[in-house]
């Protein structure tokens, strides 16, 4: 393989990674030791991880295992992800980065897909929900990475 090309496609991969890092890894105190506030929902669940996450992009692993976690713009809300520990088809912390946009707005997109009515979209069926209706757009993978998983304790 060229060089230029394996540079070109670490460098995609690493902005990608620091460009989703924040929705990832919310900045906090506790992230100086590794561990993230909340960072993103499964099942109606926050879940945080710890920020050392592997970069898996150029392994040539399928897309069949990794698990999707869908990145909403800085600012709107935490990410999805489909499954977590426990989850039947949860792949053990190998994440596939799916950007998320908004065409028509944030609020249209909890308008057509907030089925709980709780303000904010928390599980893969509410995404698909607001996808179905076009409000939300998803694009393709922009990084793949390993990384653990930890359930919010009920007090943050």
């Amino acid at each position: 393989m060229n060089t230029n090309r394996i540079r070109t496609v670490a460098g995609a991969a690493a902005v990608a990674a620091f460009a989703l890092g924040g929705a990832l890894f919310a900045t906090s105190p506790a992230n100086a030791a590794g561990v993230s506030g909340p960072g993103f929902w499964v099942d109606g669940v926050q879940y945080r991880t710890v920020g050392t996450p592997t970069d898996l992009s150029g392994t040539g692993a399928p897309a069949s295992s990794f698990q999707p976690i869908y990145a909403f713009p800085a600012g709107t809300q935490e990410n999805i992800a489909t499954a977590a520990p426990g989850d039947p088809g949860y792949r053990g912390g190998r994440w596939q980065v799916l950007p998320v946009s908004l065409p028509n707005g944030y609020g249209a997109a909890l308008a057509s897909g907030d089925l709980d009515s709780d303000g904010v979209l928390d599980s893969a069926a509410e995404l698909w929900a607001a996808q179905s209706a076009g409000d939300v757009a998803v694009g393709d993978a922009v990084a793949s990475f390993e990384c653990p998983v930890i359930k919010v304790p009920a007090s943050n």
